[in-house]
Order: C-alpha cells, then structure tokens, then sequence
C-alpha cells in the first residue's frame, strides 16, 4: 500500500514588479519515509524553483488513491464512502476514505472518481468534493533508488565469489 505524505515548501518568488513575495506551495510525495519525501521534493524541486526554497512540513497524507488527468492541473480532494461486511461480527461497518482527482470543476472531479471507481465491487457514495491546494503530485517511480533498495546492477557478494 502507497504512503502519501503531504509537504510543504516556502520560497521567495519574484513578481510582475519585480519585488520578492514569499510563496507557499503543497506537494503530494509518493515514499516508504519521511526522509525520502524530503530527498525527492529537494530532487524534483531544485530544477523547477529558481533560488532557495525550504520544506516547512511533511506529515503523512489521509489520501488512498491519486487519479491524473492530463487535460486538468487542479487537484480536487474527494470524500468516498463505502460500506462492508465485518469478517468477525458479520455487522455492516462504513469506511471512509480519500482520493484526489485532477479535473476541470467539481462536476468533473465527481464524475472521474465514478469512472476510476465503476469497477468496485461494493456501492459507494462521494458525499465531498474540495478544491486541494496541492500544486503537483510525485508518485513513486522505478528509477528512483529508494534507500534499503540496491541498483539493478548490484550483484550480491556470494555471486561475485563464485564468479572469481
């Protein structure tokens, strides 16, 4: 299961008319750790801000699920509800849970999160949909070394023994 965290960065960004202003942006990070939020956020920011910038807070994300649409930029915040059977009681127990969407208004955001989820088993509502101030989304990808995960061109010692 993917663990979003939740990150903010602070910078100074120059205006129209040339003064500095101090900008505030959020940032959903796909990573197994706080510290690797931060090292991404440093790897994928460093190349789109201009200048200094500082990571104000990363906590972990209540977000389950990230669904991107190429044709929208705004992230919308949706509120699902669903309800299943306990294994143990047999009593009926609602799970709410959340997901983001990229859409155009909170129309679409609604009917892109009933076409990702059309396939669940189990009826659902989406009772809430919110603008997001997140500005971009960083999921988790294969060319990234996470740490505790060696390269591809690693060999374990013993194969390198047996190869002398």
């Amino acid at each position: 299961m993917r663990t979003w965290f939740l990150c903010k960065v602070k910078y100074a960004k120059e205006t129209e008319e040339g003064l500095l202003k101090s900008i505030s942006e959020q940032y959903l990070v796909d990573a197994v750790s706080f510290t690797e939020a931060e090292t991404i956020l440093y790897a994928k920011l460093s190349a789109q801000i201009r200048g200094d910038f500082q990571v104000t807070g990363i906590s972990k994300s209540n977000i389950v699920d990230v669904f991107f649409y190429k044709d929208a930029e705004i992230w919308y915040k949706c509120k699902v509800t669903y309800l299943i059977a306990d294994g143990d009681s047999g009593k009926e127990k609602k799970v709410t849970q959340y997901m983001i969407v990229t859409a155009v208004d909170v129309k679409q955001a609604y009917d892109r999160i009933q076409e990702s989820l059309g396939s669940m088993l189990v009826s659902f509502r989406v009772p809430d949909i919110t603008e997001s101030a997140i500005l971009e989304v960083f999921p988790f990808e294969k060319s990234e070394i996470s740490p505790g995960l060696p390269p591809e061109n690693f060999k374990p010692i013993t194969q390198e023994l047996e190869e002398e």
